[in-house]
């Protein structure tokens, strides 16, 4: 079978040093473009990366016949607007998330998501250990599954850097706190009823630095998180069943030169003394993200999360942000 051929679109950090190199790993996946404003900065970028090609427009790469998908990693701005023209132009797209600025914009996608495959780039969802400890949650191996915590932080107060440009969709909720968002979503296999938001905005770059959230999934599932871009770098998630709770240490960035470790303890013993742990092999949970998404556009398997998740996942980032500016429950009802 014909390997999927990716073009990038633009020269972030994240394409060049994480995404790129990953999807280069994928069987199902050949990156053969890459373009950006300057052709030049796509020149280099093509070379370090062993790209065959380089364009200096957007739209050079969109044209371009030989090219099946698009990976867009560029602002949050821009996600809609260039995910919308790659799919009117017959490519697919897998974007960087959050997939819009609000699920209205979101939304939009609706249009194309009959005739390509677009599909939110949430690595987390293929990584083993998310994989593994959906498992012993379904299995039952924590009882009944009550409530999460997740505490997802970095510290980053460059005026400059677009997380911290509010036009661009910048702050601590969109950037990271999507995170535990789609981890609440995963582990109860369930959909949040209500929430509430609590923000702390820098009054300079006037995007959240800090969010806390509590959202309410019904059934007495609760789900607490709270991030910062300017906090001392930390992630942890933790799952509270009523016989046992799982911990998983590195729950975002997991390395991929690295294992990864989920442990859990039915508090047996005091201190961690019955906590039993499991190593996960190294893997590059980007790689797998993309075979996934590149062996749906062959037709070996349907497209795990689409557009309609993408927007399920906007909708409560937007109730979040109003619970936040009106400190009050936001009530989320079926679309």
């Amino acid at each position: 079978m014909s390997r999927v051929r990716f073009g990038i679109v633009g020269v972030a950090k994240i394409a060049t040093q994480k995404v790129i190199p990953a999807l280069q790993q994928a069987s199902a996946i050949e990156v053969a473009a890459i373009a950006s404003r300057s052709l030049d900065k796509a020149q280099q970028a093509a070379q370090a990366l062993g790209i065959a090609k380089a364009y200096g427009r957007y739209e050079d790469l969109l044209s371009d016949p030989d090219i099946d998908a698009i990976y867009n990693p560029l602002p949050n701005d821009w996600h809609v607007p260039l995910t919308l023209a790659a799919a009117r132009a017959g490519k697919h797209v897998l974007c960087e998330k959050p997939i819009a600025l609000t699920a209205k914009e979101a939304a939009q996608l609706r249009e194309v998501a009959g005739h390509v495959h677009i599909m939110e780039g949430f690595m987390v969802r293929f990584h083993p250990q998310w994989l593994r400890a959906r498992e012993l949650v379904r299995t039952g191996r924590l009882g009944e599954l009550r409530s999460m915590n997740m505490q997802f932080s970095y510290f980053n107060a460059d005026p400059g850097n677009i997380r911290n440009q509010a036009a661009l969709g910048g702050g601590a909720l969109m950037d990271i706190g999507c995170y535990p968002v789609v981890a609440g979503r995963f582990f109860f296999d369930a959909e949040p009823v209500r929430v509430l938001g609590l923000a702390d905005v820098d009054a300079r770059f006037g995007v959240d630095r800090t969010f806390t959230a509590l959202l309410d999934f019904g059934q007495g599932r609760q789900l607490s998180f709270t991030v910062s871009t300017q906090s001392a770098p930390y992630q942890r998630l933790q799952l509270m069943g009523s016989a046992a709770r799982l911990e998983m240490q590195i729950p975002v960035n997991a390395q991929p030169q690295q294992a990864s470790r989920i442990w859990w303890d039915d508090g047996s013993a005091p201190g961690a003394a019955a906590a039993q742990s499991e190593d996960l092999p190294p893997c590059d949970q980007y790689a797998l993200m993309g075979q996934a998404f590149a062996q749906a556009v062959q037709g070996v398997h349907p497209l795990p999360y689409g557009v309609e998740d993408a927007i399920q996942n906007m909708r409560i980032l937007d109730a979040l942000r109003v619970s936040a500016a009106q400190g009050t429950w936001q009530t989320l009802s079926p679309d």
